[in-house]
């Protein structure tokens, strides 16, 4: 399977989100191969992770993110599901559910009803090491500053808004992965 002919199915190289897409997907591509060769005793699925985090924000043209060239009627916070969807029909279950899983640390019902955000309340955590590997190296990268790294620090503070549950989630993840 090659991501970028998937990605340009969906979007056209000559549009304002492919670059930033694909700049921001090779990103976290980069770091999640990097950290996941920094530890090989994960025993962790470099192609699958190369891949999935190719694939991950494949969603985002169908919200309404005008700043990165998305046009589409959904609010930003579900391009995670939406993108889910688009690899599934792609036949790609398993990258599906990083798509779906991606969001923060990963998303309780909890957080999706106490939050009110726009979407069904259902868990959409991120389950295998993959999954977590390349949920935690997109925190470190923002579609609307390209190619600045955050800071462990600059994560904790954006985490922390949605609950320092996800705080000690990230740091559990900084244990395991950095």
């Amino acid at each position: 399977m090659d991501p970028l002919e998937i990605i340009q199915k969906y979007y056209p190289e000559n549009s304002k989100a492919y670059p930033i897409l694909v700049d921001h997907s090779r990103l976290v591509t980069d770091k999640a191969l990097d950290l996941a060769l920094d530890h090989p005793e994960l025993e962790l699925d470099l192609k699958f992770v190369e891949e999935a985090a190719m694939l991950h924000d494949i969603g985002i043209y169908l919200t309404n993110a005008p700043e990165i060239g998305c046009y589409g009627e959904h609010p930003y916070l579900r391009h995670g599901y939406l993108g889910s969807h688009i690899i599934a029909r792609e036949g790609f279950p398993k990258h599906a559910l990083v798509c779906e899983r991606h969001t923060g640390t990963g998303l309780t019902k909890d957080d999706i009803v106490k939050m009110n955000f726009p979407i069904v309340p259902r868990d959409m955590r991120p389950v295998s090491l993959e999954e977590q590997l390349i949920c935690f190296s997109d925190k470190f990268y923002s579609k609307s500053k390209p190619g600045k790294e955050k800071s462990v620090e600059g994560v904790r503070k954006s985490m922390a808004k949605y609950g320092e549950h996800h705080v000690k989630k990230f740091d559990l993840w900084c244990e395991m992965f950095l």
